[in-house]
């Protein structure tokens, strides 16, 4: 079985899911699309709005006709580094071998994906939707700078981690 992890994103003050957590959903099923051996691990806790950003992406999975049995919550992660180990734990407890397949905004897949073969799961992307994705440029360009910023600490907190043993 393939497991397509989703990362989290804003819950909007009425409980709906931002743009962006939609759009990563949708990337999820489509990469899904006609396989039946899928599951999705939706992660994110509570942010600033309730309920959990994981709890968000599986009403919208199962609203697009994903079953409840093929959607494990991870709904403790605050952060990306967080949510990674967190599905570190997860994976590793249940005995995974297999790859992941990794659904986000295609300016944070080459964290995720590189912080997740960091703490040793293979991980693969799903394709990003091409397209506006109805942010401003400004939007855009704050989400890419910060990145900048974030990719190199987190994968220094990760290789840290990794060297210490504290998975």
């Amino acid at each position: 079985m393939t497991t397509i992890l989703i990362f989290g994103a804003a819950v909007r003050a009425d409980g709906k899911p931002s743009a962006t957590l939609q759009r990563r959903v949708e990337t999820a099923l489509n990469c899904a699309r006609g396989r039946n051996d899928i599951r999705f691990i939706p992660t994110g806790a509570v942010g600033r709005h309730g309920p959990s950003e994981a709890s968000v992406m599986a009403s919208l999975l199962m609203n697009s006709g994903v079953s409840s049995d093929r959607i494990l919550l991870e709904e403790t992660g605050r952060d990306t580094l967080s949510s990674v180990r967190a599905i570190n734990r997860m994976l590793r407890s249940e005995g995974y071998k297999g790859h992941v397949r990794v659904a986000t905004s295609g300016y944070h897949l080459p964290r995720c994906v590189s912080l997740l073969c960091i703490f040793g799961i293979p991980a693969k992307p799903c394709a990003t939707p091409v397209g506006p994705s109805g942010e401003t440029a400004w939007n855009r360009l704050y989400w890419r700078l910060r990145e900048v910023a974030a990719f190199p600490y987190d994968v220094i907190l990760a290789l840290w981690s990794r060297l210490t043993g504290r998975l």
